[in-house]
């Protein structure tokens, strides 16, 4: 659905209904821009704007179909670019994504934006509250909002590492209450967030050091500090992700010693039950010419046998560490 529309002159507010001649104004009058919002729109109500507009229809066919990867596309009347939103469970540390889909051209900007984790209605209200800055254009628009998602991007981030961090200490600290589910969901997490922010690399890189139509020139230097955002994220979550697979690793390792120290207790006392077993098992059977079966000291010399013996065996595993 259509959420906002609005013409900016000098960074302040004007409604409007009409796309077509609203953006022919401002044209003419060389000043201010058309500011339009769409979220999850269909085919109909992206072909209107996109008619009124000029839209590349290929770039319209994305922001209708949704799942693009992050990019940044140049046609004839727009600049085209995608990013990936998003926002961190708090109670299930999951990270769920969603898209914004931005159209830049002459003295316009369309918003597209799809799922969860959109930060359109902070940005939208922050520069509405500072005219100054919005009175430089629709350039002004397109940086505030990617920097706001990289912006998203660090506090995950930091949810991500304090996750690791958590995990790790039970790890190395010998707790077996680190559960493989939860390193494993804490590793997906990981690649969804690797996926979604490694691809906007690239296309941040053209807005931040080479000239893109219809992006201001001047712009550059604030894309260049969301770039710069973004590549510290993005090589903090690579190590995230190379630190966890060596915690998966070592919380394996210490699994199959576990399990190894175990099996040794197990067949350590097993062999101390085996003598005694031995000895009641044949002294058990129906022979009467067994040595020692009518020895009045048998009883007692069998207990001393049996004690004796499982001692020696419990100090024999004792040094060898099985026990």
């Amino acid at each position: 659905m259509i959420i906002d529309v609005a013409t900016y002159i000098d960074g302040h507010r004007h409604e409007c209904e009409d796309f077509a001649s609203a953006l022919a104004e401002r044209r003419r009058d060389a000043r201010g821009f058309l500011w339009i919002e769409l979220k999850e729109p269909t085919t109909k109500e992206i072909s209107q704007v996109a008619s009124d507009l000029g839209l590349h229809q290929l770039a319209v066919e994305d922001a209708v179909a949704g799942h693009q990867r992050p990019k940044l596309d140049l046609y004839e009347f727009a600049t085209f670019l995608v990013v990936k939103t998003m926002q961190y469970v708090e109670n299930t540390s999951d990270i769920e994504t969603g898209e914004v889909m931005i159209f830049l051209g002459d003295r316009f900007v369309v918003v597209v934006r799809r799922g969860s984790g959109s930060p359109m209605i902070k940005v939208r209200r922050e520069l509405e509250a500072d005219p100054e800055v919005l009175a430089r254009g629709a350039s002004v628009v397109l940086y505030k909002i990617v920097d706001s998602i990289v912006d998203t991007y660090i506090d995950i981030e930091l949810e991500l590492q304090r996750d690791l961090d958590r995990i790790e200490a039970e790890v190395f600290s010998g707790s077996r209450r680190s559960e493989p589910m939860i390193m494993y969901a804490l590793k997906r997490e990981v690649l969804e967030f690797r996926r979604s922010a490694l691809p906007l690399v690239e296309p941040l890189r053209r807005l931040a050091h080479r000239s893109v139509p219809y992006v201001d020139p001047d712009a550059q230097l604030f894309f260049a500090d969301a770039f710069d955002h973004l590549l510290q994220v993005t090589e903090r979550v690579e190590s995230q992700d190379h630190l966890l697979s060596e915690i998966l690793n070592a919380h394996l390792a210490q699994v199959s010693v576990q399990q190894n120290t175990d099996m040794r207790k197990i067949s350590a006392w097993v062999a101390i039950a085996a003598f005694p077993t031995l000895v009641a098992g044949i002294y058990g059977m129906n022979f009467d010419s067994i040595p020692e079966l009518h020895w009045s000291f048998g009883y007692g010399y069998f207990w001393v046998l049996i004690v004796v013996v499982s001692i020696f065996l419990y100090r024999a595993f004792k040094r060898a560490d099985w026990l």
